[in-house]
């Protein structure tokens, strides 16, 4: 599967039926539309996807943690990715969290 060049992505780890609240919730913290979400939930694919290093890198790593955060808020369990070169690793939060840390603009 190709994917992005580089990038962090969330996925969740099953397929469940989710109320509609949900994906509002997310739509406000990811500005991703509730119709994509629950398609790439329903496929197994990362309902948010943030590209590292572009051009709205600051606008969309913050909706990367939020998004993280509120799916353990409510208990969704779901994976982390580390897309590299198109090709995607599983990686842990904690080296989410390191990755994200290591992308931050030294001159911010």
């Amino acid at each position: 599967m190709t994917g992005p060049r580089n990038a962090l992505s969330l996925t969740l780890s099953d397929h469940p039926d989710l109320p509609s609240a949900v994906y509002q919730a997310l739509y406000r913290i990811t500005g991703r539309s509730t119709v994509e979400m629950r398609n790439a939930v329903r496929e197994g694919a990362p309902v948010y996807t943030a590209a590292l290093f572009g051009t709205d890198h600051l606008q969309v790593v913050p909706r990367l943690e939020k998004a993280a955060d509120f799916l353990d808020e409510i208990g969704l369990p779901f994976v982390v990715h580390e897309w590299i070169d198109g090709e995607a690793d599983l990686v842990t939060r904690e080296t989410m969290r390191r990755v994200l840390e290591a992308t931050v603009d030294p001159a911010d």
